[in-house]
Parts: C-alpha cells; sequence; structure tokens
C-alpha cells in the first residue's frame, strides 16, 4: 500500500528539505536519490550545474551533506528515493519522474510515480510538498510534525 501526505500551508516560497528530512527522522539516508524536474535555488555554481541536468543520482548521505550545506530554495523536483541495493541503471529503464503537469498527484489511490522506488518527495510549485512512501510510518511523521499537512486522500476529497 503506498501513503501520501501533503503540507501546503506550513511554507512559504519554497521547501526547506532540511526540515522534512528532520520531520521523517532523517530516513532519507536509507535511500538512494534520483533528483528530476528540478528547479531550485542554490548558492553555488557547482551545485547549480548539478540540479539543471536531465537528472541526477547521488546517495541519501550526499542529499543530506548537499541540503546541510546549501540552503536550497526548491520550487520544483521529484525526488524519488530507491532502496540502496538497486543500480541506476535498473531506475533509468523507466520514464522520469517530473511534477509540473503529472496528474497522479490528485488521483486516488495514491501512487509512487516511479516504479522502483520506495518514497517520493515533490516541492510543487513553491507552494506544497509532497510526501509518498511505502512505509506508514515515514508518512505518520511527516503528517506529525507538519501541523497543518493532512493526507493526500483527504486533500482530494476535499476538492
Amino acid at each position: 500500500m503506498i501513503y501520501g501526505a501533503i503540507d501546503k500551508k506550513s511554507e512559504q516560497g519554497y521547501t526547506d528539505l532540511k526540515k522534512v528530512f528532520d520531520s521523517i527522522d532523517n530516513k532519507q539516508n536509507e535511500y538512494n536519490w534520483l533528483i528530476t524536474d528540478c528547479e531550485c535555488y542554490p548558492s553555488t555554481t557547482k551545485t547549480e550545474e548539478i540540479m539543471s541536468n536531465k537528472y541526477y543520482w547521488i546517495t541519501g548521505e550526499e542529499l543530506t551533506g548537499l541540503v546541510d550545506k546549501e540552503h536550497l530554495q526548491w520550487i520544483w523536483a521529484v525526488l524519488s528515493g530507491f532502496d540502496k541495493s538497486i543500480e541506476l541503471s535498473e531506475v533509468l529503464k523507466y520514464d522520469l519522474p517530473y511534477a509540473d503537469g503529472y496528474r497522479g498527484f490528485w488521483e486516488l489511490p495514491v501512487t509512487i510515480q516511479h516504479p522502483l522506488a520506495s518514497i517520493e518527495i515533490v516541492p510543487w510549485d513553491s507552494s506544497l510538498v509532497l510526501c509518498i512512501s511505502n512505509e506508514k510510518d515515514i508518512v505518520d511523521k511527516f503528517l506529525n510534525n507538519y501541523k497543518y499537512s493532512q493526507t493526500i486522500e483527504e486533500y482530494i476529497n476535499e476538492y
């Protein structure tokens, strides 16, 4: 089963991934990450070059270090987390996830866009962040730490 949460009231202007990571007890370190459809505002040219590529593959520890070092302003992105045993070559056999225009975020049942991913974190147009996972505990932690968040099911049913 897939679980999802949305927060659109706690942050204004961009997604602070350090807060997201803290909210899920830094579970991001347990995965390798594929970052796609990224628009963010880094503080160094090197990070800007990395994030402007079609995709970027990074370990959870490296992603944590990047977020800790650079207070990136995440506008759009799909961060797809994979079990560390899954190779990039396997991941790239599927279409790259995207945020802008992806209807699946707003339909039930909740799904993870990449079929091999275990978790997706989606900064969406500077106005909200989605946390979708096959681990209920991760989504529950997100919901408990973002007091204005709600499940994606609740959000969809309101509209």
